[in-house]
C-alpha cells in the first residue's frame, strides 16, 4: 500500500472509531437526560465529511506526500485527541446538552470556546494539501465554513442555554 493510501486508511479508521465512540457517548448522555440540539444540520455535516474523505480517496493515487504538511496534520491529530480526552464521555459528533452540567473549561477549552472546530478547519484544509490538492482543500474549506457557521451558532445557543439554566 502506498503512503497516501496508508494515511487515508488511518484517517478513515480514526473517523469510524470516533463515530462508534460518539454513538456510545450519545446513548450514555441520553440516559442521563441529555437532549440533542440542531439535529437538522447533522446529516449535511456527516455528508460533507464523508464526501471530503471520498474525494481524497479518489484523488490521492500516485501523488507525493508533503512531509512538513503531514507533520502539521499529525499535530492537528494530537490536538483532536486532547479535545476528545478533555470532553471524555461528553464528546459526541452531535450537539448534546446535559441540563445542569457545567461547561467544560479545562484542556484546550481554557484557550478557545470551540477548539474541536479549529482542529477540523485545519484538517479539512491541510490533509488535501499534504497531497498537493489545493482545489480540494479550498472547496471543502469553503463548504466546511458554511457548515460551521450553522453548527457553531446552534452549539453556542445550546451551551449558553445550558450555562444559564445551571446558574
Amino acid at each position: 500500500m502506498s503512503l497516501p493510501y496508508a494515511i487515508l486508511l488511518l484517517v478513515t479508521l480514526q473517523r469510524l472509531a470516533e463515530l462508534v465512540i460518539s454513538a456510545r457517548n450519545t446513548a450514555l448522555l441520553s440516559t442521563q437526560g441529555a437532549v440533542e440540539i440542531g439535529q437538522g444540520h447533522y446529516p449535511a455535516m456527516v455528508t460533507l465529511h464523508a464526501a471530503w474523505l471520498v474525494a481524497l480517496w479518489l484523488t490521492v493515487g500516485g501523488r507525493p506526500v508533503n512531509l512538513p504538511l503531514l507533520g502539521l496534520f499529525l499535530i492537528l491529530q494530537a490536538l483532536r485527541v486532547w479535545v476528545l480526552a478533555t470532553l471524555g464521555r461528553r464528546w459526541t459528533t452531535r450537539i448534546i446538552v446535559l441540563p445542569g452540567a457545567p461547561l467544560v473549561t479545562g484542556g484546550p477549552f481554557r484557550f478557545l470556546r470551540h477548539p474541536n472546530y479549529c482542529v477540523v478547519v485545519g484538517e479539512i484544509a491541510v490533509l488535501p494539501l499534504v497531497f498537493g490538492l489545493t482545489t480540494l482543500a479550498l472547496v471543502f474549506s469553503a463548504l466546511n465554513a458554511a457548515m460551521l457557521w450553522v453548527r457553531i451558532r446552534s452549539e453556542t445557543q445550546a451551551l449558553y442555554g445550558q450555562a444559564s439554566s445551571a446558574a
